[in-house]
């Protein structure tokens, strides 16, 4: 199918459906993408109207037949060779496309580096708002209420477009439970055309920072450390203790802030949502910044000198003393129970 790619202005009374970007590094789902087709079923099924999943990228078959097993109506599918690496203007230009087409009223996509990147130009491409960082998603009448923490997450704002259409928002990681793999295949797969220009950016290469480290937000057990530590040497112990335990490691925005570990183990507003099995909170105050990061994790063991630290009030389990002596026991105690 050959896609429109002049941008037209869509109405409330032309749009229908939910339509969700099914994002796929390497040749693989990203588990976000699976959480949004949860709540897009439910969307879906209480407008009454399909879901569909956009997939972009080149060589991409084997995933659209994957996408068939998670209750999509529809797999609406840009295999490109533009699209093999990811870059802002193609792949702007190839979802913007595909919505021109399909006319979906909801569009959403997971906050990820991706999401967040390039989601944005799509909105203004398409002359729409774009509620970014959502925890929440549910629906008055027709009209999508996209929930996200405001004034440094102090409050819950609820924000609605009702009149522009499609109504677009990307949802933060670890809100929904990831769609369960169904046995049997549904829906159909549509593939489509369209032109891409080679973006103005050249590509050079995809760094992969972490290499080898496990994924802060799939782990199970994650072990974060504060102001608190006292200086960067600490993160020593931290990493030994998260890899004791088989978990990942996380940072508060202070220590990022000061330079003691690299932004991507920043957990909070404004790095990374989680929701472990067993999140350690050692030597954080527990500022909301943070909390609306990890707050949803199953588990919260919270480690700080200071009875009277925020963190208490959201912890499973609180430890009061010096992480300096505390930790180290429980890496002794943990090595042992091995």
């Amino acid at each position: 199918m050959e896609l429109m790619q002049d941008p037209v202005r869509l109405t409330p009374e032309a749009c229908k459906g939910v339509l969700v970007f099914a994002e796929q590094r390497g040749g693989k789902l990203v588990n976000v993408s699976l959480e949004l087709l949860t709540i897009g079923r439910t969307l879906a099924n209480q407008l009454g109207a399909p879901l569909c999943a956009a997939l972009l990228g080149q060589g991409v078959a084997d995933l659209a037949g994957e996408l068939q097993h998670y209750q999509v109506d529809e797999v609406h599918v840009v295999d490109n060779a533009e699209l093999a690496n990811f870059q802002d203007e193609t792949y702007a230009t190839a979802l913007t496309a595909v919505i021109q087409t399909l006319k979906p009223s909801i569009v959403l996509a997971g906050m990820t580096n991706v999401g967040r990147s390039f989601l944005p130009r799509v909105a203004a491409q398409l002359g729409v708002g774009l509620t970014s960082g959502c925890t929440a998603l549910s629906l008055d009448g027709q009209t999508l209420v996209a929930t996200r923490p405001a004034f440094g997450g102090t409050v819950y704002a609820d924000v609605v477009c009702e009149k522009a259409r499609p109504q677009m928002a990307t949802v933060r990681r670890k809100v929904y439970e990831p769609a369960a793999r169904q046995a049997t295949s549904g829906g159909t797969v549509v593939n489509h055309t369209v032109a891409l220009n080679a973006p103005k950016a050249k590509f050079l290469e995809n760094v992969n920072e972490l290499a080898g480290a496990l994924d802060l937000t799939e782990a199970d057990v994650i072990v974060s450390g504060g102001r608190g530590i006292g200086g960067p040497e600490f993160f020593d112990t931290i990493k030994e203790l998260a890899k004791v335990l088989g978990g990942a490691v996380g940072a508060s925005r202070a220590t990022v802030d000061a330079g003691w570990i690299d932004y991507s183990h920043q957990v909070g507003q404004t790095g990374k949502s989680v929701k472990p099995k067993i999140y350690f909170a050692c030597g954080i105050s527990g500022a909301i910044q943070h909390l609306v990061g990890m707050r949803n994790s199953d588990t919260i063991i919270a480690i700080n000198r200071d009875p009277e630290a925020p963190i208490f009030n959201v912890a499973t389990y609180g430890l009061v003393g010096d992480v300096k002596q505390i930790v180290p026991a429980l890496i002794k105690r943990f090595s042992q129970g091995r």
